[in-house]
């Protein structure tokens, strides 16, 4: 496999085992039978499991793809010869197939490494590479409005936006491709070489997944591998730093930190409401670009959450090695707007805000969504999945209000509460039908005293009630706004 470094390789006859008919399942055997591989796909679900999977499914059929459905499918490897498993980045090294494919020396990669090796051998754009705990949907499309500020033709893509070897194969090249990496991604990538990297945050998550929290970190830690001009790390965050120290990059790339304090040099931080870089200007040890400020970033929030300062931080950190100026990093950061459930203001009623941050599935999120303001009355639960809330509701404790609860593992958050919040008022709503969230609202209103916020920050996945979060966001919203038209 290691012939295969470019789309002008001979990838013709490669019998390619594609695990998975997802979005990125489908971009991979795409590519791979433009470039006359021979590719089975496998799948353990049927084809008409939803009418996405279904169209995916013809299309490739068409295209002469040879299709496996069927939980059969997935337990092992197929008798015929294969050369390469390209899996999908859910599917865990301990799953049977690639288990088996491990054990019998055949090459696995991730859609993100056959996208690498799949750039033309001239004229690629550069990868400016984002992975952590957290904040990395924010900060690449905060780094897609910067570059394109900037005049170049650039694109969000990996874990985000558009499936990296779609934005690879486009036939128009990017002028540079920002890029979101989970720590799956990054688990089934080994040959990448980004121009810039960084690692915006590291907390405990999808350890069932990785096998322990050591894996877990090794797997973000590689998104610094190869970088080429500098690797970025959170001051903040030591962890980040040392898997800057332990990377092996290329000859010249520097360590650039960003931080909520006052910048070092070889450093972007905060003077003031300044946003400065000390690291990518001539006299860094004795002056700074002004970068933008604290209120080019409010958009139409009433005010600015310190964790959205860090990854506007980062963004620009990234931008800068990439060569833009500083007038753009300023018109790109005041041109970008959050995605919907990301510290979303809903309403205001009687002098009491009400907030959506309802993508704080984890409670490293949800510690950074609390710390943005002094008095809450946080409505959290849903599916922990093992994750230790103590850390959180220690750290947050001064500042809670009170606490609505409300999803299967809510008395794990209400016994860490009773620990170390024991003098803050705990209701908890059993109930799961359609109308939970107006009564969770209704508890957490009568909580809350004017000039508090009302904030779902759930620390918790929501698919023990919800869809998604993003269904989780909106029941609450919804609610908010009956109970605002309700008081008009």
């Amino acid at each position: 496999m290691s012939g295969l470094t470019s789309r002008e390789s001979d990838w013709a006859g490669l019998r390619v085992l594609v695990a998975g008919l997802g979005v990125s399942g489908f971009a991979a055997a795409d590519a791979l039978l433009e470039r006359d591989a021979h590719v089975i796909v496998v799948d353990g679900s049927s084809p008409d499991a939803s009418p996405a999977m279904a169209e995916r499914a013809r299309i490739l059929e068409i295209l002469d793809a040879e299709l496996r459905f069927g939980p059969e499918h997935v337990s092992r490897m197929p008798s015929d010869p294969v050369d390469l498993v390209v899996t999908s980045p859910g599917w865990a090294p301990t799953q049977p197939l690639l288990a088996a494919a491990a054990q019998a020396g055949v090459a696995i990669w991730g859609e993100v490494e056959l996208a690498w090796r799949m750039r033309p051998t001239e004229g690629a754009a550069p990868w400016l590479t984002v992975t952590g705990t957290n904040g990395k949907t924010t900060t690449v499309q905060m780094l897609t409005s910067i570059l394109r500020a900037a005049g170049e033709r650039a694109i969000s893509a990996g874990n985000v936006g558009t499936p990296i070897l779609e934005a690879v194969m486009d036939p128009q090249p990017f002028d540079a491709i920002a890029v979101e990496l989970s720590s799956f991604q990054l688990h089934w990538s080994d040959s990448i070489r980004p121009q810039a990297s960084v690692c915006l945050n590291v907390a405990p998550d999808h350890v069932d997944w990785h096998g322990s929290y050591d894996a877990y970190l090794a797997a973000k830690g590689k998104v610094y591998e190869g970088t080429e001009i500098a690797c970025i790390y959170n001051v903040d965050d030591p962890q980040t730093e040392r898997l800057v120290e332990e990377a092996d990059v290329q000859e010249g790339c520097r360590a650039v930190g960003f931080t909520l304090g006052t910048p070092a040099p070889s450093m972007l931080g905060v003077v003031g409401d300044v946003l400065a870089d000390r690291a990518f200007v001539e006299q860094r040890r004795h002056a700074a670009a002004e970068l933008a400020s604290i209120e080019d970033l409010r958009a139409d929030a009433p005010d600015v959450a310190p964790h959205l300062v860090a990854n506007a931080l980062a963004a620009a950190a990234l931008a800068r090695a990439h060569g833009v100026e500083p007038g753009a990093v300023r018109a790109g950061l005041k041109a970008f707007r959050p995605e919907a459930h990301r510290i979303a203001h809903v309403a205001t009623i009687d002098e009491v805000r009400y907030v959506d941050d309802s993508k704080a599935t984890n409670p490293h999120a949800a510690a950074a969504s609390l710390t943005a303001y002094e008095h809450v009355v946080w409505v959290a639960g849903g599916l922990l999945k093992g994750a230790d809330v103590d850390d959180l509701v220690r750290s947050a404790a001064g500042r809670l209000r009170g606490v609505v609860l409300l999803g299967r593992d809510r008395a794990t958050i209400a016994q860490a509460l009773a620990r170390h919040a024991p003098d803050v008022p705990v209701v908890e709503v059993a109930e799961t039908d359609t109308g939970a969230m107006d009564r969770v609202v209704t508890e957490a209103t009568s909580l809350a005293q004017p000039g508090d916020v009302v904030l779902l920050a759930p620390a918790a996945a929501s698919m023990d009630m919800f869809d998604n979060y993003g269904a989780r966001g909106d029941a609450f919203a919804e609610a908010v706004l009956r109970r605002s038209a309700s008081e008009e």
